[in-house]
């Protein structure tokens, strides 16, 4: 990567963190430093720190660092080049010509272009004689023409080579049209269309770009959905279909659904903040993008056992991003769909009304445990409100646990302090777990056993330790970096990503550079977080040249230390001289 350094500072300069990080996450002021809910995991207490004076954020909830580029690529899922490119725009300044590889991004545009012109070329065969089966199958679905429109709606012959073909026309290569699943390669050479035979539903992301497909077979044929598998452009996992015209609705309440056709059904009766998720389980990083444009989430799934099992899975989710949940329930096992058409022209007021009438995902949850209990026994009765009191004590607000405890103590006649004590014992025992999961997850942390990037710390931790806080004090004190290089060397540290940080950060110092100034460029996101993770643990370390001495001399002394078959397999005289080695270091 070779953006100039200059511009690299300016852009940063000129887009002050707090500022770009505004729009995504509510800041309170703490001192000299922001903090707010992190907007890449769900949590409830903030933990999400922007340091003002560094232009750097860190997250102690789940470790997500960086500075304002590395904040940009991670919120708006763009690589570094873009992230760039966004940034600039925003701060007015021109890019740099010719000066960066923009391979990835080229590569991104290509595809973009590929989708966008697949998107008409599906939308001018549906109204083709060859889409006619498609077009019936969408009208005997009562979508309008005007909807159709709307969603870009098209069709996928049964040829296997029209798009290929068409796209091949327009210039794009093979190769661009694998990179976009838009084809697949052939064994034997050359490629063939990934939609055949399909209703196709254009995906398109928050800036207007076609970003996928969802296709829907009109044979008996399996799979019944086909997706564009995850591209440059699209990882399923982060979207949601139709989440660029409900950001637009007017509204801070989503409402989710289970699939593309209960989207487009609903926003044709007039309710236009639907989503669905694209072929998988609703994921946590769908749950946050949901809370960068709502408060609360309707659950709209099916009214089958899928559905609610759906259903079960998603609360948790989207709770713990920090959205309201309510469940909506259609009547008679209908899919919204079905439930709108079955009212005739009262669809769309029918509809509203259930929304109006859906309770909250404790009611949901409670009324769903009622099924599994026969209430007219004293068994029954007795297992209902121990399993209603588990659900009871998960809520974290006391006032909502005693609304939900007074109304069931009411309804079944029972001692509200028995069962208060009951909420307690469940509420100690959830705290008890909670601790202990927390004491592990400390541990895990110590002994380096859960890092992912940084897989040397469990073996070697003294060393691993004194290693990250001289990188800390290194790139703190640039000034002493010729001090440091003459004190200790590369080839010293026991800690393989340790030992690339140091080598890298000091060529940086040595050049004349600002350490920090590319490190969202050279480094993965991971290795750039841990970076930031360091910087925020050291913070109140203090920097003296008695503690650089201290971690000078523990490297020393770990790298002195052979590993054990090493000692075994020494001569006498050998481990004679190793022996001497070790006591040298240590004075």
């Amino acid at each position: 990567m070779a953006f100039p350094e200059g511009f690299i500072q300016e852009l940063k300069m000129r887009n002050d963190i707090s500022e770009v990080a505004a729009p995504y996450v509510t800041l309170r002021r703490r001192g000299r430093n922001m903090v707010g809910l992190c907007p890449f995991h769900g949590e409830k207490t903030p933990s999400f720190n922007i340091y003002t004076e560094n232009g750097s954020f860190y997250c102690f909830g789940c470790g997500v660092g960086g500075d304002v580029i590395s904040f940009i690529m991670k919120i708006e899922n763009l690589d570094y080049v873009d992230a760039v490119k966004f940034l600039a725009q925003r701060a007015g300044m021109a890019m740099p010509e010719n000066t960066y590889d923009d391979s990835m991004s080229k590569l991104k545009t290509r595809i973009y272009e590929a989708n966008r012109e697949a998107a008409r070329f599906f939308y001018n065969t549906l109204n083709l004689p060859v889409g006619k089966s498609g077009l019936d199958y969408l009208h005997g679905r009562m979508l309008s023409d005007r909807t159709i429109r709307h969603f870009g709606l098209g069709y996928a012959d049964d040829d296997w080579s029209s798009l290929t073909n068409h796209l091949k026309s327009k210039g794009f290569s093979e190769s661009e049209l694998i990179a976009a699943n838009l084809a697949v390669k052939r064994r034997s050479g050359g490629v063939y269309d990934r939609f055949s035979n399909r209703v196709i539903f254009p995906i398109i992301d928050l800036r207007g770009n076609v970003i996928a497909f969802g296709g829907r077979i009109m044979t008996d044929e399996k799979p019944k959905y086909l997706n564009t598998s995850d591209t440059p452009v699209f990882k399923k996992s982060e979207n949601l279909f139709s989440l660029n015209n409900a950001k637009n609705a007017g509204t801070r309440t989503l409402l989710l659904c289970e699939g593309y056709m209960d989207v487009i059904a609903v926003n044709q009766a007039g309710f236009n903040n639907a989503v669905a998720t694209l072929g998988t389980s609703l994921t946590s990083e769908q749950a946050m993008l949901m809370k960068r444009y709502a408060d609360e989430v309707i659950i709209c799934y099916d009214a089958d056992e899928a559905g609610q099992k759906a259903t079960s899975r998603a609360i948790p989710l989207l709770r713990n991003a920090g959205l309201l949940v309510r469940v909506l329930t259609v009547p008679n096992g209908k899919d919204p769909d079905e439930y709108i058409k079955s009212q005739g022209a009262d669809g769309p007021a029918a509809f509203a009304a259930l929304m109006e009438k859906s309770g909250n995902d404790i009611d949901y949850r409670l009324q769903k445990l009622r099924a599994d209990y026969l209430l007219d026994t004293a068994d029954g009765r007795v297992g209902y409100l121990e399993a209603a009191a588990a659900v009871i004590a998960s809520i974290q607000s006391p006032i909502e646990q005693d609304v939900y405890a007074s109304k069931l103590c009411k309804e079944f006649e029972i001692d509200k302090n028995a069962f208060s004590e009951q909420l307690k014992k469940l509420s100690r025992k959830r705290y008890r777990e909670d601790y202990r999961k927390q004491q592990q997850k400390i541990r895990t942390e110590l002994s380096g056993r859960g890092d992912r990037i940084d897989k040397d710390r469990a073996k070697v931790p003294r060393s691993s330790s004194a290693e990250e806080a001289l990188i800390v004090y290194l790139i703190k004190n640039p000034d002493s970096a010729s001090s440091i290089e003459e004190q200790i060397t590369s080839d010293q540290f026991q800690n393989s990503l340790m030992r690339r940080y140091y080598e890298y950060f000091l060529q940086r110092i040595k050049d004349g550079k600002d350490p920090l100034n590319s490190i969202s460029a050279d480094f993965s996101g991971d290795e750039c977080s841990k970076v930031y993770r360091m910087l925020s643990k050291h913070a109140s370390v203090a920097q003296t040249k008695k503690t650089l001495a201290e971690y000078i001399k523990v490297i020393k002394e770990e790298s002195a230390k052979l590993k054990r078959d090493e000692v075994e397999n020494m001569s006498g005289e050998q481990l004679n001289d190793y022996l001497k080695k070790i006591r040298d270091s240590k004075k």
